[in-house]
């Protein structure tokens, strides 16, 4: 729900939403054709495996030579091509889209190592379930995790993906956080939620906090803030400084793959359409959108936009084949008549990005050193890498500049820039 004050010097207020009941789950159908996505770049002549070759539900496919880099089938098949895919900001990806074959066979890999829960099988096996959990920031040596802050609620709004996952399958989390208690040697495991959601929590025995209901106070770095007490510092993420996150669904992931002895392949999330009904949908990881939408008699007319994640924080897709991946907590489809305006008018100095800010940063003067492409001095001078990324100053520009774009690019141009000077170093 959102709720916007008529006196222009209060903040607008954003509630999350909550799920009073466990829903239905909308389940669809196996598509003809899945595209699996994964993080490191198509490099053609280090594949480890080719075209036509044939692979079953739950196989892990490696990918390039001396890379640990993989992704897991959700379904049988033969891979129909490896190809170069271009994300958000030019990211490049490798791109994987396997045939699926009419008769379906279990990969036996690891069922036949489930009984070992240890680390190495979590880094191994699970990086690629739903969820997308974190595994390889608790091998990583320069990272010295102490602290583990499972989200049980949503992190944006209209999303109740977490929270259907708390009240369908409380003992996959349950037995998850064993696991992860027992691979890591993390004591600490702190489990934050909503208010309606601390009964149901208080059966598993772990620290349960409450987080508050008003957007963004569920992203990480206001929860290190108010919950745990802690600064992140401007350019650090919550791993620097040894708490990681991970969500209620990648936890039940976890505690699910070594209860049965497979590989979960099913991605649960939230699709939100036109007219704001909301249904929660599971689907094979690589489904590509318009499959879901054919399922959920959902029609796209010209100009109509789709994005992948919340409404805060999501990105646009352009593509109505853009697949399911295992980090999709929710698709948005929204009509083009309620797409807000984005502009290029200059700002009028209202201030109520600086005022709406929960990293309390000089918005106004930030987004002018962005829009003339002055990186390196708006992260000197204006605190870029302080932005938590929420979205709320563009949410109230009324100018419809886009300042989170602006951000996003920005640090994503230095990130860019620093590599490569280490690169050539």
């Amino acid at each position: 729900m959102i709720k916007r004050s008529f006196i222009g010097l209060l903040k607008p207020r954003l509630e999350y939403g909550s799920l009073a009941d466990t829903p239905s789950l909308k389940q669809i159908p196996t598509p003809k054709e899945i595209t699996l996505l994964s993080n490191c770049p198509f490099d053609k002549k280090n594949l480890l495996f080719k075209k036509k070759e044939t692979v079953k539900t739950g196989q892990k496919l490696l990918l390039y030579k001396e890379s640990d880099e993989y992704v897991v089938s959700s379904v049988t098949g033969q891979v129909s091509s490896i190809s170069s895919y271009t994300g958000d900001f030019g990211r490049s990806y490798t791109a994987i889209t396997i045939e699926v074959a009419d008769v379906e066979e279990i990969d036996n890999e690891f069922k036949d190592i489930s009984k070992d829960s240890s680390l190495e099988t979590i880094k191994n096996f699970l990086a690629f379930a739903p969820g997308n959990p974190p595994v390889k920031l608790f091998s990583d040596k320069n990272k010295h995790i102490n602290t583990i802050v499972v989200c049980c609620n949503d992190s944006d709004l209209l999303i109740t993906t977490n929270q259907y996952i708390v009240k369908s399958d409380i003992d996959a989390i349950k037995n998850g956080i064993s696991i992860l208690k027992a691979a890591t040697n993390v004591k600490d495991i702190i489990m934050v939620a909503s208010q309606n959601q601390m009964h149901e929590l208080s059966a598993i025995g772990e620290k349960v906090k409450q987080v508050n209901d008003t957007y963004p106070s569920a992203l990480p770095h206001l929860i290190m803030k108010d919950i745990l007490g802690k600064v992140v510092p401007a350019g650090k993420n919550p791993e620097d400084i040894g708490v990681c996150f991970i969500s209620a669904e990648a936890v039940a992931s976890i505690g699910n793959a070594f209860n049965s002895g497979q590989l979960p392949v099913t991605k649960t999330f939230t699709l939100v359409n036109k007219d704001g009904s909301k249904t929660l949908v599971s689907a094979r990881i690589g489904t590509p959108a318009s499959n879901i939408f054919t399922a959920l008699n959902i029609t796209l007319n010209e100009n109509d936009r789709i994005i992948f994640g919340g409404p805060m924080t999501g990105s646009s897709v352009y593509s109505e084949d853009h697949p399911v991946q295992p980090d999709t907590d929710a698709i948005l489809v929204q009509d083009k008549g309620d797409i807000p305006v984005i502009s290029d008018y200059p700002c009028t100095n209202c201030g109520d990005c600086i005022r709406v800010c929960p990293a309390n940063i000089q918005v106004g003067m930030l987004v002018r050193l962005l829009e003339g492409g002055h990186y390196e001095e708006a992260a000197d001078q204006y605190d870029l890498y302080s932005c938590i990324e929420c979205g709320l100053c563009s949410y109230v520009c009324v100018s419809g500049m886009p300042i989170f774009q602006y951000i996003r690019s920005a640090k994503y141009e230095l990130g860019r820039a620093n590599t490569a000077e280490a690169t050539n170093g």
